[in-house]
């Protein structure tokens, strides 16, 4: 009797630890620093093996951005679709984009640096993305200053976001809790034009 061969079966965490990888690798050493063997050593696998999951280096950067991109686009939509009041639709956009580059440090350090690296049709097509995102914010944002022009809402747009990414060039020695409170009401500040 002759023992059969067992079937492979795929590591169901692979892709991820992949992608969890790269992004350490490059938000440290950058993206021109790293190798695919560098990207498979330290997911525990071998350079080679990732291309059983991606095409090559900027295919993981492009997955990578993508799915953060399209998260962060459906927690707005969700923001848009469920709740009336801009201002604390605007804080809901607030914190999850706080969210996002706190509990995801290195994906948004490697998105914030290392755009400019991908091919130009998928960072035309991430930018576009960006662009839908960015574009709820300005519409909440409508709602509260009704005589701004476009070019004001943007702007202050672009400022709140760029508060909120500033956690990623420096480290504050600050608890979580309290970097998330400080940004959170920086970046409404703002976009509200209030003080106090």
């Amino acid at each position: 009797m002759t023992g059969a061969v067992p079937a492979r079966r795929r590591d169901p965490d692979r892709r991820e630890r992949i992608l969890e990888a790269a992004a350490g690798l490059v938000a440290q050493r950058g993206y021109h620093d790293v190798g695919m063997t560098d990207i498979g050593a330290a997911a525990g696998i071998t350079g080679s093996a990732i291309y059983r999951h991606f095409d090559g280096k900027s295919d993981v950067l492009v997955t990578m951005f993508e799915r953060v991109i399209d998260d962060l686009a459906a927690g707005a939509a969700a923001i848009a679709e469920n709740e009336p009041d801009p201002l604390t639709a605007l804080r809901r956009l607030i914190a999850g984009q706080l969210r996002f580059v706190i509990d995801d440090r290195d994906v948004a350090q490697v998105y914030y640096h290392e755009i400019a690296n991908l091919p130009d049709e998928d960072r035309r097509r991430l930018r576009r993305k960006q662009r839908l995102y960015l574009e709820e914010w300005v519409h909440q944002l409508t709602a509260l200053h009704p005589g701004a022009t476009d070019a004001e809402l943007r702007a202050r747009v672009h400022a709140a976001i760029g508060t909120i990414q500033s956690v990623l060039r420096y480290r504050s020695g600050l608890a979580a809790q309290r970097l998330e409170t400080l940004i959170a009401d920086a970046a409404e500040r703002v976009l509200t034009g209030t003080g106090g």
